[in-house]
């Protein structure tokens, strides 16, 4: 499948903006299956100071500042990029069991299994409480398959909890979403995280897009689209392997991966610190396109040669 992702944030201050730090975490990146045909970022006004570089979990993250006075802030993603099927099915019962997998972790000084278990440890958004083991334990059973166990708990999550976006801030508590049994992806990516590391096994935050398709006989609206969370879990054996229980499936060329962390703070879209502004307003537009299924909407443009380029 060939996409093209149109990501664009919109900011307005009531007063003045004299300076400006940010760190944008909106291109894609190249993984298995993922290949990134063109990308760039263009930012408006143009910023004074322009960086780009690997952070810690080798995601893209591109710094800029600003020391002209501005009341507006533009930053568009601009990106292409080629999805390729997996070549046979997910087996759910290769891999060991999950207790196998969880001493393998525990034991291995592999370098990248080392690199794993900080994916076991506790963040800042995610942390190993006992009631979210408790919610994991039945999908647990001893000898059960690690694989077939993380499955049954994503369909846990999406059978049992409920979409409500209108429920959870950033700042909602996972206890809460336990609780009252609704969120948003992040959410529920946030809940199977902490599910799977109170069972010691490697869990990890992916945030990216998602095709969406509109109601039979409507129209695409562009702009509608929006990011997207999921989680992975470690099998030393296999890697890393993704899962979405928003949507209750195993991503496959739907699924755009931007950046993985320990949890959203990791891999915030967007984010920095202004010095005046005010109240701010704030707009967010995503589109995800399929280029094998129509045409490209004149609204996408084609990536600036003045920009960054990836």
């Amino acid at each position: 499948m060939n996409y093209r992702i149109r990501h664009h944030t919109e900011y307005h201050y009531a007063k003045q903006v004299d300076s400006g730090y940010n760190e944008a975490r909106m291109l894609p990146r190249v993984v298995p299956r993922q290949q990134v045909l063109s990308s760039s970022l263009i930012i408006d006004p143009p910023p004074s100071d322009y960086r780009e570089r690997l952070d810690y979990f080798g995601n893209r993250v591109v710094s800029f500042a600003f020391e002209q006075p501005h009341r507006s802030l533009n930053v568009t993603a601009l990106s292409e990029v080629v999805i390729e099927p997996r070549s046979g099915r997910l087996d759910l019962f290769d891999g060991g069991s999950w207790e196998e997998n969880r001493d393998a972790l525990a034991r291995s000084f592999d370098a990248q299994n080392l690199l794993a278990r900080d994916f076991v440890l506790d963040s800042p958004l995610v942390s190993t409480q006992h009631a979210l083991a408790e919610y994991g334990s039945p999908s647990f059973p001893p000898g059960r398959p690690l694989l077939e166990a993380v499955h049954d708990l994503m369909e846990r999550i999406y059978r049992e909890f409920r979409y409500d976006p209108e429920f959870t801030t950033l700042s909602t508590p996972l206890a809460r979403v336990l609780t009252h049994r609704r969120g948003v992806c992040q959410d529920f990516a946030h809940l199977a995280i902490g599910c799977l590391r109170a069972q010691g096994l490697a869990a990890r935050y992916v945030s990216g897009y998602i095709e969406t398709l509109p109601p039979p006989g409507q129209p695409r609206l562009i702009g509608a689209d929006a990011s997207h969370a999921w989680f992975s879990v470690y099998a030393p054996d296999i890697g890393w392997v993704d899962f979405d229980p928003t949507n209750n499936q195993v991503p496959g060329t739907h699924h755009i991966t931007v950046a993985w962390g320990r949890d959203y703070s990791d891999v915030t879209p967007l984010k920095g610190i202004i010095f005046g502004g005010g109240k701010m307003s704030l707009k967010v537009a995503v589109d995800v396109l399929n280029l094998d299924a129509a045409q490209p909407h004149p609204e996408f443009g084609q990536s600036d040669s003045a920009s960054a380029q990836g």
